[in-house]
Parts: structure tokens; sequence; C-alpha cells
């Protein structure tokens, strides 16, 4: 099954790849590896979740705000290489936080994006190297940010 009859499955479909808001494309390929910029759960110009996980923002909603980053990441990533059956396996993902002092749950609301790379693309080519950082500000007072890089066919 393809990636995206994969997402179909899912009840998912791939957003409008989100436009920059600096000086910068979506990914760039160096042999077998696509390192993607990152992005945040903007979908159609629209911030679905605004905040810091610990003060506004529930465990939950930076959870599926990481769901939309990598939503936004198969997108990117999709208009770099054509065809998303190119990817081979995601080799790291970077996370990014957003937090209030005290809030120390980075790792379960990166799960979000991690899942979801999992879901659909399966353990062998979805599992991958990680952190998840907790920081004090985001750009748009984004939840959460995610860094994807990724293992491409030729």
């Amino acid at each position: 099954m393809g990636i995206e009859e994969r997402l179909g499955e899912l009840g998912l479909e791939l957003p409008p790849v989100p436009d920059a808001v600096a000086n910068y494309i979506p990914g760039v390929l160096v042999g077998e590896i696509l390192y993607l910029s990152g992005t945040i759960g903007k979908i159609k110009d629209n911030l679905v979740y605004q905040g810091k996980l610990g003060a506004g923002i529930s465990v939950e909603e930076g959870y599926q705000s990481a769901r939309l980053c990598t939503l936004n990441h198969l997108a990117m990533a999709k208009s770099v290489l054509g065809d998303l059956d190119r990817i081979e396996r995601v080799v790291r993902l970077i996370g990014y936080v957003n937090s209030a002092p005290g809030f120390n749950e980075a790792p379960w609301v990166v799960n979000g994006a991690s899942d979801l790379l999992i879901e659909v693309l399966g353990e062998e080519r979805g599992r991958h190297a990680r952190a998840a950082l907790n920081i004090n500000e985001l750009t748009f007072d984004a939840p959460v940010e995610t860094v994807l890089t990724l293992q491409v066919k030729p």
C-alpha cells in the first residue's frame, strides 16, 4: 500500500505545503538524505493551536499539534520528492515544545509526531532517532515545531 493510500485509510489528507515565513525552502535533498525545514501545526494559514504547554495548552492539544506538524512534513517531502513512496525510512525527528516553566512532558507531546510517522510508514520505516526539547518561545506562539530527516530512494 502506498503512503498516500495509507493516509486516506487513516482518514487523513496532505495539507498544502506551508508557506515559508522567512528565507528558506521546504527541504534539501543531499544524496539519499532529505533534510526538511522546521514546521508548525499550521494548516492553510491557520495555526490550529497556539500557546504554551503547561499554560493553556494541554498535553493532548500539544500531541495533536505535533501530528499536524507531521502532516506538513509529509506535504513538504512530497513537494521535494514528487512521490512519498520514495521514503525509505525516517532517520531523525527533533521536536521543540513551547513550554511554561516547570512543564516537563515534552516527550509525550512529541509522541504525536512519532506515532503518526509509525502509523503511516509502519514500524520498520517509521521508527526513528529523536530529541524532544522544552524551549521557552516558538514563532507565532506555536506549541510545537518539528524538524524531520528522511532517507529516500533514488
